[in-house]
């Protein structure tokens, strides 16, 4: 695997990929910086309906426009990446994949599942790479976190436990878990063996405020052999904490991105439990050990994620093969997004539950006052 922008020698301008950045908003501007500067591509073309705020994007050489028509109709433009409102991805990455344009979408894929396969659909069938812009897959931290997991160093992974929070911002369209589960989900997805489950999935949340959508959200998500995966979002925070726990029979890994210094943990520490027998049969019982070994921290090269996720998509291109996070990748947040979702409006119009319940039974006997001693009680 590799997804560094200047692994790939002998890129010169001749061979370069020409891509167009559709939406110059807030993420807009982090593509065509990264585009620019990437030995695998030529950066074309800026589209946006602001062509002020394109032009203050793009710079002075590289042309702007509001017409998706003339970046669609541009023969030297070999793909697109579409930074644009959610609800718009599935419209806009259509049309470039009907006119023979490689696709990069920013997080999420699409607004809903159906419309997401819809583009995965349309792009295999026309042999086009379809690519999701989960840019914390190619951070190193979260690389080398796959590599231990995939390498067997944490053994059975036993739990996962995620947490995303801060202080807003509310958004007006969408709940919290649609705004900051993606990254930890698209975590996941990347890292865990076979991807991302997408069935039994739990989810709770509450509005607290009144603002008219979750603001506090859980997600639970099943793991082999019993294992657990528990993200956790929260938009109402004084602190801001992003970390990720994964626990495995071996060793437990601990990622906290807020600390450059020591992003990743490794601890040597757990709990074993030893089976004993009894005649025929096994039982889990009385040997139940803990295991304190060392803690170290391994060395992380230092790259921008976003210049690593730009070069896998050339090479995907190149190479005519599916990107590290291809749009089934997202797809499969998306499939758990709605899911939790339809679990959030199920408890929504479950029937209230009483504050003070009836105990079932004979009414309790009432416990002695002042007035009556405990000798007439009993009496």
């Amino acid at each position: 695997m590799s997804t560094d922008p200047s692994s790939t020698p002998g890129t010169t301008p001749s061979t370069r990929l020409g891509i167009a950045v559709i939406g110059a908003g807030y993420w807009g501007p982090n593509l065509v910086r990264n585009f620019g500067g990437s030995p695998h591509w030529d950066l074309r073309m800026v589209c946006d309906l602001d062509l002020d705020r394109a032009r203050q994007v793009a710079g002075p050489h590289v042309e702007v426009t509001d017409s998706l028509e003339r970046v669609l109709d541009d023969p030297d433009i070999t793909a697109v990446a579409i930074a644009t409102p959610a609800r718009t991805h599935h419209g806009l990455a259509l049309q470039a994949l009907r006119a023979g344009k490689h696709v990069l979408v920013e997080k999420p894929l699409a607004d809903s599942v159906a419309n997401g396969r819809a583009m995965v659909d349309l792009a295999e069938e026309q042999g086009l790479v379809l690519m999701t812009d989960h840019t914390y897959c190619y951070t190193p931290a979260v690389q080398k976190m796959r590599d231990l997991v995939v390498s067997g160093e944490l053994g059975q992974v036993h739990f996962i436990d995620s947490v995303r929070i801060n202080l807003g911002l509310i958004q007006p369209d969408i709940d919290v878990l649609w705004d900051l589960a993606p990254h930890d989900l698209a975590i996941l997805d990347f890292v865990l063996p076979g991807g991302l489950p997408t069935v039994g999935i739990g989810a709770t949340g509450a509005d607290p405020i009144g603002a008219g959508r979750a603001c506090v959200g859980h997600l639970t998500l099943p793991l082999p052999d019993n294992g657990l995966a528990h993200v956790h979002v929260n938009w109402l925070s004084p602190t801001k904490i992003r970390q990720m726990v994964i626990g495995g029979s071996r060793r437990t890994l601990v990622w906290d991105d807020l600390n450059p210094q020591q992003r990743l943990s490794i601890y040597d520490r757990g709990v074993d439990l030893a089976r004993t027998s009894v005649g025929s049969t096994d039982r889990a019982a009385s040997s139940v050990s803990y295991r304190l070994g060392d803690t170290w921290s391994p060395a992380l090269p230092e790259r921008e994620a976003l210049g690593s996720m730009v070069g896998e998509f050339a090479a995907a291109i190149r190479e005519g093969r599916p990107a590290l996070t291809d749009g089934r990748s997202g797809l499969r947040v998306l499939e758990v997004l709605e899911q939790a979702s339809r679990r959030l409006s199920d408890s929504s119009h479950a029937p209230a539950v009483d504050a003070h319940p009836v105990p079932a039974g004979p009414p309790p006997v009432p416990r002695p006052t002042v007035a009556e001693p405990v000798l007439e009680v009993v009496r």
